[in-house]
């Protein structure tokens, strides 16, 4: 990083909050359900020990899957360096992560530390004061815990701090040893990024499916974010893992349609599918049961918390996605599910974090699992199929 002149240190100091902060609020934070048996079709062959049912695996065979994921984690996504301070942050939970992790980052650095820290409560709580200095002095976070540390002031500040930080909320030895974690993100992140000819001078996205889905958006085709890959390689970077999706936030006010989520809502699975009718950017009615209901309430309570002028923005459609992850399940983990490749997402909420000026305080994405798509007049998904050659 250049060197600046002091008169100009408090302007950068600020744009540096700016860009930390919006790379944190990018990122969720969300506890799984698994579903062992919704495992999306690999790109590559499976190891016999792959074919197995998780829960049949011996002791020897899960240590066997968590080194090597562990050690694609050390190699691929964060490229520890020789010599690099790795601070890596676990619970009770993710005790055996944890050290599959530091088994392999010690084949590339002497200077790895592993923490076991006490269980949070809830996502966003800060971590003891011990482990939050600690993060401060490293060049490399690795935080596999089962509430997410992405939205706090320890990450904020580690990352202020050069730190490159990998969350992993919500993680499980299963969920670390298979699907959307055992992709290949170095394939994962060449695929987005030959997404990018397809999506110059693309204004009018048309999301289509079986189930009912017929809406019509606007978008800024420069606006497309296509770093969420798995490869967190530089100072002051910031990844969710499982990674693998392309989004971007719908132009305010320009939807219009119906969205029927069948996938997954939040932490839940979809047992009946949720149709949300849209109206110039707007959520303006929710059905299909049980779930439907928590949407109206939990959405009906954030609008309550607001000011009457600005109660109705919590219905914003705040953010479109397309899973680019072949190895992605759909499992009730929205952060592994919404990376599925062939799946596309819609959040409703806060979209701030994407440039838009709808500040609610929530933000939940629902996934559709077989969507057609279109780019203009080029269609991308069918029923669930990419169309492009990437």
């Amino acid at each position: 990083m250049a060197k600046t002149s002091p008169e100009n240190g408090d302007e950068n100091a600020i744009n540096e909050d700016e860009e930390i902060n919006q790379a944190v609020a990018e990122l969720e934070g969300i506890h799984p359900t698994p579903d062992a048996n919704a495992i999306a079709a690999p790109t590559k062959a499976l190891d016999p020990i792959d074919e197995r049912p998780f829960e049949e695996l011996t002791t020897e065979e899960v240590t066997e899957q968590l080194q090597r994921s562990g050690q694609m984690v050390i190699d691929t996504c964060m490229d520890i360096r020789r010599g690099e301070n790795v601070l890596i942050v676990c619970d009770p939970t993710t005790g055996d992560i944890g050290q599959a992790l530091h088994e392999a980052a010690n084949r590339r650095s002497d200077r790895v530390l592993l923490i076991v820290m006490p269980k949070a409560r809830h996502h966003g709580e800060e971590p003891p004061a011990p482990v939050a200095n600690l993060m401060r002095q490293q060049q490399v976070v690795i935080a596999p815990t089962r509430y997410s540390l992405t939205h706090t002031r320890a990450v904020r500040q580690a990352l202020k701090d050069r730190a490159r930080v990998a969350t992993m909320p919500g993680m499980t030895n299963e969920m670390f040893s298979r699907g959307g974690m055992s992709a290949d993100f170095t394939d994962v992140k060449r695929r987005i990024g030959n997404l990018q000819p397809h999506l110059r001078r693309r204004r009018i996205l048309n999301v289509k499916s079986e189930q009912g889905t017929d809406v019509t958006f606007e978008v800024n085709w420069r606006e497309w974010k296509l770093d969420d890959n798995g490869i967190c390689n530089r100072p002051k970077m910031l990844t969710n893992l499982p990674a693998g999706k392309a989004f971007i936030m719908p132009r305010e006010g320009t939807m219009n349609g119906k969205v029927v989520i069948d996938g997954s809502w939040e932490s839940n699975l979809v047992d009946e599918p949720v149709t949300l009718t849209i109206e110039n950017g707007l959520v303006v009615d929710v059905t299909g049961g049980t779930i439907a209901a928590a949407i109206r309430q939990e959405f009906g309570e954030a609008a309550g918390r607001l000011r009457v002028k600005d109660r109705e923005n919590v219905w914003t459609v705040a953010e479109f996605g397309i899973g680019m992850n072949p190895q992605a399940r759909l499992s009730g983990n929205v952060l592994e599910d919404e990376k599925r490749l062939g799946t596309c997402y819609f959040a409703v909420g806060d979209n701030t974090a994407l440039g838009g000026t709808s500040s609610v305080g929530i933000h939940i994405p629902g996934v559709l699992k077989q969507p057609s798509l279109w780019f203009d007049d080029t269609q991308v998904l069918d029923k669930g199929e990419l169309l492009l050659s990437l």
